[in-house]
This record gives C-alpha cells, sequence and structure tokens, in this order.
C-alpha cells in the first residue's frame, strides 16, 4: 500500500501544476498530503521537490497568494553523486503563513518560514525565515521594506 502511496502522490504531482483551475490544482496538492489553508491562489507550473515519502513538510496558510512558476523545496541532496559522502543533505519543512504572497520565480529552500503578510519578490531565492510583514528580494533575499496594513 506505501509503493501505491509513492506512485500516486508522484503522478498528481506531476499533473496538478498544468491545471488551469486554481481549485483543482489545490484539490490534487491536498491528495499528496500538502497542508493548504483556505482562499489560497496556487499559480500554473508550480513546483514542489520533496521526497515521495515526506509527509507534512509542506505548510501554507490561509489567504496566501503564490504565483505561478515558484518552486518550494522541502528536501535537497545530489542524489547519487560522490558529493552526497560530503555535502549535508537538506530536508526540512516550508511554512507559508497567512496572508503570505510569493511573487513569480521564487525559489524557497527547507527549514524556511515565510511569516505572516510577508511578500517575497519575484525571482526572489529564499534561504532564512522571512519575518512577519516583511518585504524581500533578491538573490539572496533580503529585506527590503515592510509592509504596512491600512
Amino acid at each position: 500500500m506505501h509503493t501505491l502511496r509513492i506512485i500516486f502522490k508522484k503522478i498528481i504531482k506531476m499533473i496538478a501544476p498544468s491545471f488551469p483551475m486554481n481549485k483543482l490544482r489545490i484539490l490534487l496538492l491536498r491528495l499528496c498530503g500538502y497542508n493548504i489553508g483556505d482562499k489560497v491562489y496556487i499559480g500554473e507550473r508550480i513546483m514542489i521537490i520533496d521526497e515521495l515519502s515526506d509527509k507534512n513538510n509542506l505548510f501554507i496558510g490561509d489567504r496566501v497568494a503564490i504565483a505561478p512558476c515558484v518552486i518550494l523545496i522541502t528536501s535537497s541532496q545530489p542524489n547519487f553523486s560522490k558529493l552526497r559522502e560530503c555535502n549535508k543533505v537538506e530536508n526540512g519543512p516550508i511554512q507559508i503563513k497567512n496572508d503570505a504572497w510569493i511573487g513569480a520565480g521564487s525559489i524557497i529552500f527547507p527549514n524556511v518560514t515565510v511569516g505572516e503578510g510577508a511578500i517575497v519578490g519575484a525571482g526572489s531565492v529564499v534561504k532564512k525565515d522571512v519575518a512577519p510583514y516583511t518585504v524581500v528580494v533578491g538573490v539572496p533575499a533580503k529585506k527590503v521594506s515592510e509592509v504596512v496594513m491600512t
């Protein structure tokens, strides 16, 4: 049964990003075991890189907006390369808190929390936590301003 679940997850992960309807994309990603809140938008061509056996490594809060072509990496390793012997395998959760906005083409690495109301600018590479109500941009992502709620 475990093998069937892994195969199911792999197939769904390949299909879900290309669906043109947001609600269907979210439904399929939830079937893969990802925790996705209410009123979330997930853009087309999202890529989630994780171990197929991983569970509960991706948490997306309520009212989150994720633009197209975002890459979320919860597991990173050199696979069968000899580099594996000298490099640490990096696994860990990604948490995107309520009301956050992730810009198109951004990449978020393992063990990162994007705080409530935070904004990640398009094309940013996020390797460290983003504080709540903060705007980060760049490679690597750096704070450029704060979100002012009126």
